[in-house]
């Protein structure tokens, strides 16, 4: 039996502005993708029994073909045009699940690299990431992993300078948000924001840790907030601990808070911890490991 294990790294946006809405009903992005240390473990291993099963360390989520890692494989297969012997997947889940940290997207992104190195490589990197935007608009970020501005849906890629290091703390309340919610929750406001991401591009480029932290954005943030404000109450509890800068991720419920040493990061988390679902110290990645 041959098997390969692979790290599904989380990922946060230091910006998200929404630019409007487009023809085919998605809505036009500019976002800052940063990858952090939190991670699922993901496992694949050939059998003789054809198919694709899923285990996963949480019982509530779907093991089918609903699920983005048995989407991915049946992709990679498809893309490829190898005859699939028999799959077991196997996912222990670490990232919140309806955070707003590209869970199901990383999971599924890991499966395509561990598929196409299982393989021998039969995909180009390039021919990987356009077939991974049919399974979600961040997937192929997080293929390719580090700090990186995207435009479009999300898919227009262009790699910048590293985050400067840092420490920091995640946390989710007891609920989740689904993105379609979000954006519904910005649309009901009349679509209008104004966040400009050249001063975060210029703190990262000069390696500015305070004034990444001064320019961070999220166009959803306000609207979602409004109809949960617990995620208000989380951003102000990181910034009274000391975090340089918070802000919620992606579409919610997940805040994170940026810390310049990781005891004050730890420190934070501890005065949180017992009060949430959901709390970790992480930092951001340059790039992918596995």
């Amino acid at each position: 039996m041959k098997q390969i294990s692979g790290t599904a790294y989380a990922k946060i946006n230091l910006y998200l502005s929404v630019r409007g809405l487009r023809a085919d009903g998605y809505h036009e992005l500019e976002t800052v993708f940063q990858t952090v240390e939190l991670c699922d473990l993901v496992a694949a291993s050939l059998h003789r029994q054809g198919g694709i099963s899923l285990r996963c360390s949480l019982p509530y989520l779907p093991t089918d073909e609903r699920n983005l890692a048995v989407k991915a494989a049946e992709l990679f297969f498809r893309e490829t045009g190898l005859e699939n012997p028999g799959l077991n997947l196997n996912i222990k889940k670490n990232i919140p699940v309806g955070a707003g940290l590209a869970g199901g997207s990383t999971d599924a992104a890991c499966v395509l690299r561990l598929l196409n190195r299982l393989f021998g490589m039969p995909l180009s990197e390039e021919r990987m990431a356009n077939a991974a935007l049919t399974l979600g608009a961040d997937v192929p970020f997080c293929l390719r992993g580090g700090t990186a501005l995207a435009g479009g849906v999300g898919e227009k890629l262009r790699p910048l300078p590293p985050m400067p290091e840092c420490a920091m703390v995640i946390v989710k309340p007891g609920f989740s948000v689904s993105t379609k919610a979000a954006f519904a929750l910005y649309d009901q406001t009349g679509g209008t924001e104004s966040g400009q991401s050249a001063p975060l591009l210029a703190a990262l480029a000069d390696g500015d840790l305070t004034g990444v932290c001064r320019s961070l954005h999220n166009g959803l943030e306000g609207p979602v907030a409004e109809q949960f404000p617990r995620i208000g109450q989380l951003r102000e509890q990181l910034l009274s601990l000391g975090a340089m800068g918070a802000r919620m991720t992606g579409s919610g419920s997940a805040v994170y808070g940026i810390f310049d040493e990781q005891e004050r990061a730890s420190r934070a988390a501890e005065a949180l911890r017992g009060k949430l679902r959901f709390i970790t110290v992480t930092r951001p990645l340059p790039g992918l490991r596995e």
